[in-house]
């Protein structure tokens, strides 16, 4: 054997050494390296790119899609547990018309297969007898969540105001029945887009300070 295929062997000793002794690392020490996985980088390219979408085509959102978004809501981070949330799940098409003639930024329903109603339920209440006080916040989370499932599922989805408005309030409150305990906060259009809509980029540095407001610009 000449030298250099004596050379070439120790080297390939050398790499099937160091070889095996990164799988027994791995499975021994199974979380020293954590890489970022390519399903995370997909949540946060999810987020970037939800969008309002006011115009929708022709084409019917099943209501399994429509269970699939309540769920994601019902995902959403509450106030000690409370889930102070409820959901009307709208696709009839009289109901819908006669909501976008009477809420002004709300027109788009007429356009969009289904729509969803996020609401409090202020008789929920905690293990003292009191209603929640983060009811709007837990159902804005909740609402968050539904438009990112729904951009997720390349549906399109656009946040139109309820609540505090009193006339919007009195509006869906008579239109759907709700007693007096439930209070709407937002209604959801959701559909299939129609033509494109794209992202804001909304990140600014300038909003951001590290431990004091003095770094603040």
């Amino acid at each position: 054997m000449n030298k250099y295929k004596i050379v070439s062997l120790v080297l390939a000793i050398a790499l099937l050494g160091t070889l095996a002794r990164l799988v027994w690392v791995s499975h021994s020490h199974p979380t020293s390296v954590s890489p970022v996985k390519a399903d995370r980088m997909v949540v946060l390219e999810n987020i970037l790119s939800r969008k309002s979408v006011r115009s929708f085509m022709e084409k019917e959102v099943s209501r399994e899609q429509l269970d699939t978004l309540v769920r994601a809501a019902m995902a959403a981070p509450t106030g000690r547990d409370m889930r102070p949330w409820k959901f009307i799940i709208l696709d009839d098409r009289e109901v819908m018309d006669s909501l976008a003639v009477r809420l002004p930024y709300a027109k788009m329903l007429q356009e969009a297969p289904a729509a969803i109603l996020v609401c409090g339920d202020m008789q929920v209440t905690d293990a003292q007898g009191k209603p929640s006080g983060n009811w709007a916040f837990d159902c804005s989370a909740a609402s968050e969540n539904l438009l990112l499932m729904a951009e997720a599922m390349g549906l399109g989805a656009v946040w139109t105001g309820v609540y505090p408005y009193e006339d919007r309030l009195q509006t869906v409150k008579e239109a759907l029945g709700l007693p007096e305990h439930i209070i709407p906060l937002n209604l959801i259009p959701v559909g299939y887009p129609k033509g494109e809509t794209n992202p804001k980029d909304k990140y600014n540095s300038d909003n951001i300070s590290y431990n004091t407001w003095s770094s603040m610009r």
